[in-house]
């Protein structure tokens, strides 16, 4: 039975809002789809009629019950992730009909094969890498077996105009956020990076994707307008861009802290930002066959090789008119790790600008370090 974390009163209104409706949806008898990841296909589950939802671990308190079974050494968003399941106090978890997930990290995949003991996970086997003719016949395959998946379990038919409808439907939803994200480009930013993920965080706990798309159309509106009134013509604050490993679950520690400590965070390079976003499905061709295409374009480190990496922080420097860029690794997440030293080699020898790497975990051990090496960094930026 379903255990409420114990910190559920310092959640967000939406976030407890989300699961209050999502029990609703549920006795209504609505499918529910678990995820981990960006390359994990929407649209497949939208078109069959389901309700994707996110699962990745945010939070160090079912880290322990975690640790029981997998080593402490381990990334804190896949102990988290894993610790919420096992422990039964993550109620999209509990919600889930299946699980979707994919061969990204080492790590991940072997936590997949536990968590499939809990429920049943069905894994994508994702190329490890993008290039030539057997990558993309491959992802395309692990697309086909996905849709067979869902109809089995799920019970349901999948047709291409389904899916096609969902592709459009989720490329509405894209534009939406991308235009959100890109309010950032404006200098001085009225828009805060501690408010792109909190807000970016809320929009997907509304499971109507008509509805949040409208929210979403909203809120860029309403920001430009607070700029032309209250922002415009005025100094900016040293603006950063943030890169590497997903920051939801140092959303207090780092985002805030940077905010507080007298910079703007004006975009993300990474799972929480514009990188899938900027990238629409194509809706002439195959749908199949698109979803292939757009998913495995997907820049993330577990790529090898990975150059769209590059190619998005160039662009996202300049787009954004970035100050320094401050990357933020998870303990143990290796391939961010070992793309460090290239990151770094780009934004200060190509780009000119400062760069400081930040790793972490989801504990709060080290705050008061990460607060000094802020603090340091941004007096440079001065």
């Amino acid at each position: 039975m379903l255990r409420l974390p114990e910190n559920f009163q310092d959640y967000t209104e939406a976030r407890k809002a989300g699961f209050i409706r999502m029990k609703e949806l549920k006795e209504n008898g609505k499918r529910v789809v678990g995820m981990f990841c960006t390359y994990t296909p929407n649209e497949l589950v939208m078109a069959a009629g389901a309700i994707p939802v996110g699962l990745c671990g945010i939070s160090d308190e079912p880290i322990p019950h975690a640790e029981k079974s997998l080593p402490k050494n381990l990334c804190p968003l896949i102990k988290s992730s894993y610790g919420y399941a096992v422990s039964d106090t993550c109620p999209y978890f509990y919600f889930s009909d299946i699980i979707l997930a994919e061969t990204t990290c080492d790590g991940k995949k072997k936590m997949y094969e536990m968590l499939n003991e809990i429920k049943y996970t069905h894994v994508m086997q994702l190329p490890p890498g993008k290039t030539g003719a057997l990558a993309i016949e491959a992802w395309e395959g692990e697309m086909h077996r996905l849709r067979n998946v869902l109809e089995e379990k799920l019970e349901v038919t999948v047709t291409d105009d389904m899916i096609r409808d969902a592709i459009k439907l989720k490329n509405r939803e894209r534009k939406a956020v991308l235009d959100f994200f890109e309010v950032g480009k404006l200098k001085p930013t009225p828009l805060s990076g501690y408010e792109i993920n909190t807000y970016i965080d809320s929009a997907s706990y509304t499971f109507d994707i008509e509805e949040r798309i409208a929210n979403l159309e909203k809120r860029p509106k309403e920001l430009y307008e607070e700029y032309e009134k209250n922002y415009k013509g005025k100094q900016s604050k040293p603006r950063i861009l943030i890169t590497g490993c997903p920051t939801g679950g140092v959303r207090e520690k780092i985002i805030r802290q940077i905010e507080d400590l007298g910079a703007d965070i004006v975009g993300f390079e990474n799972c929480c930002g514009p990188r899938e976003k900027k990238d629409p499905v194509d809706e002439t061709i195959d749908p199949m066959r698109a979803l292939a295409e757009k998913y495995l374009r997907v820049n993330c480190s577990v790529m090898s090789p990975n150059p769209g990496r590059i190619e998005a922080l160039n662009e996202m420097i300049d787009d954004y008119k970035v100050d320094g860029v401050i990357e933020v690794i998870l303990q143990a997440c290796h391939t961010f790790a070992i793309e460090t030293d290239r990151i770094k080699k780009f934004v200060t020898k190509e780009k000119g600008i400062p760069y400081m790497c930040l790793e972490t975990d989801y504990s709060q051990s080290d705050s008061g370090q990460i607060n000094t090496r802020i603090s340091a960094f941004l007096e440079i930026l001065q």
